[in-house]
């Protein structure tokens, strides 16, 4: 066989794409993502002390949007309409905020355990917001929690990016001490906003800590929205270059990518995601974390299915926690927080031995 009659070799793949397989197995796990929020959705709203028929509720959508359907009675109406909605809609913008903050922080730090919850920057935005409630500061309206919130999530999420960075790279042992430390520092500054609080303020301070959905209504929801939305829609805009910096910062440098300057963008929009969350749903951990890993783990680590993914996945795991969270232990309601704590944990300390091995160690 001359030269000339040997088989061409397949073209390689263009960079940051990825192979044909996972391009596959990532269509269906959108579509998948897709079917299971458009299942959960109804079902979550008929859920609960009051239940209401899956039929029912897709009778009042349809008839809320002017599709056919039948109203309910008065009650049902305002359970569905005043409670249920408002709670599961926050639970999505939460849950896609909280997933896709994370996948943008491990791909900003090249780092599989950062996390806006692991390493502080959700206590970080926490102290903010409580900062705003126990002084009772009200010049912005609406918007001064929010804001508050956003405000010192970014301060954390910068001081982490600082610390954290040592010889051109992210240190993992840095970043988990950095954000004990940070943790420990939210924690007392939060206890001493307590000690000067009122009643009131306490009770609110104490939803921040535990975090949880229950006092969800249609303003906190417009008041959370702009923010997640510019979030979730600036994200997949930097997948490619997250892709290229994964190569590397060199060649990220040689392939046109400006490093720093995608940083300091990417960092501001995961604070915005972050603040979004926390300031309406307090503390709530692990959803940054386990989410990434979990599409990671099925798809592959390409950044244009995973920023997405992420979201939608972060959505799902959210609306089924706050599911679980209020109908478990009925009449009593579990924080939010707490449960997610319960099963995010486990699987952190999985994947830190995990990353220790693949790394030879810390020592």
């Amino acid at each position: 066989m001359t030269v000339l009659d040997k088989p061409a070799r397949p073209a390689a793949p263009a960079q940051g794409t990825p192979p044909r397989g996972r391009r596959g197995t990532a269509w269906l796990l959108t579509a998948a993502l897709a079917a299971g929020l458009l299942v959960l959705v109804p079902v979550a709203a008929g859920t609960g002390a009051y239940p209401i028929p899956v039929g029912d509720v897709l009778g009042s959508l349809l008839n809320r949007a002017g599709l056919g359907g039948t109203a309910l009675d008065r009650v049902a109406e305002s359970v569905l309409w005043n409670v249920r909605f408002p709670r599961i809609v926050l639970a999505l913008l939460v849950g896609a905020s909280l997933g896709c903050a994370g996948a943008l922080m491990q791909g900003v730090f090249g780092n599989p355990l950062a996390e806006p919850g692991v390493i502080g920057v959700s206590s970080g935005a926490a102290v903010g917001a409580v900062a705003a409630i126990a002084f009772g500061f009200g010049f912005l309206g609406a918007w001064t929690v929010p804001v508050f919130a956003f405000a010192s999530g970014l301060v954390t999420v910068l001081v982490v990016y600082v610390m954290a960075r040592a010889g051109g790279r992210t240190e993992v042992v840095t970043l988990i001490l950095t954000g004990i430390a940070l943790n420990a520092f939210a924690g007392a500054l939060i206890g001493l906003f307590l000690f000067f609080a009122d009643t009131a303020a306490v009770n609110q301070i104490t939803f921040w800590q535990l975090g949880s959905l229950a006092q969800a209504t249609w303003p906190k929801v417009l008041g959370v929205l702009p923010c997640a939305v510019i979030g979730l829609g600036l994200a997949p805009l930097y997948a490619r270059r997250l892709d290229l910096l994964a190569l590397g910062e060199r060649p990220a440098r040689h392939l046109g990518v400006d490093v720093e300057r995608l940083r300091v963008v990417l960092i501001l929009v995961i604070a915005l995601l972050t603040a979004a969350a926390v300031s309406v749903a307090g503390v709530i951990g692990f959803v940054g974390l386990v989410v990434p890993h979990l599409l990671r783990m099925m798809a592959g680590p390409g950044h244009r299915f995973l920023i997405p993914g992420s979201a939608l996945l972060g959505a799902l795991v959210l609306l089924g926690a706050d599911l679980a969270a209020r109908t478990v232990a009925e009449p009593a309601e579990l924080p939010l927080g707490v449960l997610t704590a319960l099963v995010g944990s486990p699987f952190f300390f999985w994947l830190l031995r995990r990353t220790r091995r693949r790394q030879g160690g810390w020592a």
